[in-house]
């Protein structure tokens, strides 16, 4: 069974509630199709589930799925699978923690509407780049090997 978690957004203590069955049934998956994937990547690792990352001394986050770059450590992927109880936390405070920490990839996944919002960094921001649904496939173009359908993601 899941735990309750802490993060600290923006000087904030913030407790976070059990993610729920499905929602880690969706970090399993995506951690089984990543793994493989990064382990021909030697420039990129894979943390484990929320995982804490200290952001700044006012910001400690613990992503649902995080890869660092290997020669820095710094997050260069984070994925969000969105509670319906944190909602807010996750699509609006954390969003713009991310977009600050000027984060290269965004994935927000939405088990409400089985789909997943594709943010890749630009100049001015991230920018979304897809809404995947359905048969779509999840792909990084820097990680060949990895591809999952969203179906398959969100299937019970």
């Amino acid at each position: 069974m899941s735990q309750s978690y802490e993060e600290i957004l923006d000087g904030l203590p913030t407790l976070r509630s059990p993610p729920g069955e499905r929602h880690e049934r969706i970090c399993r998956r995506l951690h089984e199709r990543l793994a493989p994937a990064l382990a021909a990547c030697p420039a990129a690792q894979l943390l484990a589930c929320r995982t804490r990352i200290q952001i700044n001394s006012a910001t400690a986050i613990c992503p649902d799925v995080a890869v660092i770059t290997a020669a820095s450590g710094k997050l260069w992927l984070a994925a969000e699978v969105i509670s319906p109880a944190d909602h807010h936390t996750d699509t609006v405070i954390k969003k713009a923690i991310y977009e600050d920490l000027r984060l290269a990839r965004l994935w927000m996944i939405d088990p409400r509407y089985d789909n997943v919002e594709v943010y890749h960094a630009t100049p001015f921001g991230l920018a979304l780049q897809s809404i995947l649904a359905g048969s779509e496939l999840l792909t990084e173009a820097l990680w060949p090997g990895f591809q999952i359908s969203i179906r398959e993601l969100f299937a019970p």
